[in-house]
């Protein structure tokens, strides 16, 4: 404007392409107006990191009253957004309307869905109707098929006939999952199961699976929501939308449960012992609203605490020494031979097996502070038989800054393999199980795999495999 005035109060300001999502023309329409309008500028909108953790967006208008400058700007800028090759251009959207007082729809179409729309991503949406419903769609479809070369929404029904109709494509291929973390385990082992059924493998027993070809995006709209947690470092639903947006990906470690016979699931964590036995009391009692049950679950099982008899063999991890002690996190970090299974047994109250660290709200540093997202390594947790009281005061570590670890009934061990052999319990023992025990009373066992409930009888055998999936994050 030739303002000398305005020429000294401005300020010069970078921005990098790496950070922008979109870009808009910017026009002054009426109400009602749908389209054309005044021409004013485009508007460029970008990913800013307001605070620790947290993502969010915000727009920047550029002004200029001409077309074919706006145009030109325009046509340049999203030339660039376009090769950014790690961002989606569609994804297959799973939404569980069960998850946290039925919120999960709430918070997909009012926070998520509009972000999504704005970055040009074309969305395919299925709300599941029933548990493994999302399991059923993924068995079924071709991995390849989510491409969004064609675009469907499926609303309250399940959606057979979606691999007939898409065009088989692997580019842009992604998948998200809008839920706790009983639904993202869901669309996990869901991925990778198909992931093996198209590499021609038998997936009753799979001892080395193939990765998973698709990416998988959580956003976090469950009751717990651990693995979006240690993923993001926070429990934020923008901050998950935009990671994804952005294209942030990063390779996971995965773990298959097994017995000797067959596969049971994929997985990043587990519990066998009191985690367990929480949550199998808590699913019998899914008519109470969800926190009241867990808290219910949590304080009932701590008052019939008892141990578990069992069989642990393990093979440990060698790591380099100077690793083992980060921030003394680790108490006990077992570097054995390799390849020469450890055999510990005893009465042992709770038994942790974790690929993440598992961080959330109660568990700040996480349940595994000891292990990576993608360092090859499991951390196994063995909790001991010891009184209520010192069992609490360990329980009561997870919510601070104090080593979780440091007691004299705790043992922790990095290892690639697990193998838990419960002892079935006879005669006055089993007689004396109250209902929260019937289930180990009749030797099947529970497990808490990922906040999902498992019973098994037999051996269970936990197989740790380096970076098997990407996740946003």
């Amino acid at each position: 404007t030739d303002d000398s005035s305005m020429v000294l109060q401005a300020q010069e300001e970078i921005i990098e392409m790496k950070d922008v999502f979109s870009v808009k023309l910017k026009r002054r329409r009426f109400a009602g107006q749908t389209k054309g309008g005044t021409l004013l500028g485009i508007t460029v909108f970008k990913c800013l990191n307001k605070e620790e953790n947290k993502l969010t967006d915000c727009a920047i208008h550029l002004n200029n009253l001409s077309e074919d400058h706006c145009q030109s700007w325009f046509r340049h800028l999203k030339e660039i957004l376009n090769g950014f090759q790690n961002r989606p251009k569609s994804l297959k959207v799973f939404v569980n309307p069960s998850s946290h007082k039925k919120e999960a729809t709430h918070v997909y179409y009012e926070q998520v869905a509009p972000l999504f729309k704005l970055a040009d991503i074309k969305t395919d949406v299925t709300v599941t109707k029933y548990e493994g419903h999302a399991l059923s769609v993924l068995k079924e479809c071709e991995l390849q098929a989510f491409d969004g070369a064609r675009q469907f929404f499926f609303f309250n029904h399940y959606s057979r006939a979606f691999t007939d109709k898409c065009i088989p494509l692997y580019s842009h291929s992604r998948v998200v999952c809008v839920g706790g973390d009983g639904s993202v385990s869901e669309v996990a082992h869901g991925l990778l199961l198909r992931a093996q059924i198209d590499a021609g493998k038998d997936t009753d027993y799979v001892s080395n699976p193939v990765r998973a070809p698709v990416p998988l995006g959580v956003i976090p709209a469950g009751t717990t929501n651990i693995l979006a947690h240690t993923l993001y470092g926070i429990k934020h639903v923008v901050t998950a939308a935009l990671h994804i947006i952005m294209g942030h990906i990063q390779a996971v470690d995965v773990c298959t449960f097994s017995t000797p016979s067959k596969l049971l699931r994929f997985g990043f964590s587990a519990m066998f012992g009191f985690g367990a036995r929480t949550l199998a009391l808590a699913e019998k009692h899914r008519w109470m609203p969800s926190s009241q049950r867990k808290d219910f679950a949590f304080i009932k099982t701590l008052a019939d605490l008892r141990p578990e008899e069992c069989e642990l063999s393990f093979l440990p991890l060698q790591i380099p020494q100077e690793d083992s002690h980060e921030n003394g996190r680790i108490t006990l970090l077992y570097l054995g031979s390799k390849d020469q299974w450890q055999k510990i047994q005893g009465h042992f109250l709770n038994v942790s097996i974790m690929a993440i660290p598992c961080l959330c709200s109660m568990a700040p540093r996480g349940l595994a502070p000891n292990t990576r997202l993608n360092n090859g390594s499991m951390a196994l947790i063995v909790v001991q038989n010891t009184s209520r009281t010192e069992f609490i005061k360990h329980l009561k570590r997870y919510t601070s800054v104090k080593n979780q670890f440091n007691f004299p009934f705790v043992e922790t061990y990095t290892v690639q393999e697990v193998k838990v052999q419960p002892r079935l319990k006879s005669g006055q023992d089993a007689k004396e199980n109250t209902d929260l025990n019937a289930a180990s009373a009749e030797g099947n066992y529970p497990w808490n795999i990922d906040g999902d409930l498992m019973k098994e009888a037999s051996e269970v055998h936990v197989r740790v495999h380096p970076q098997l999936i990407d996740l946003y994050g």
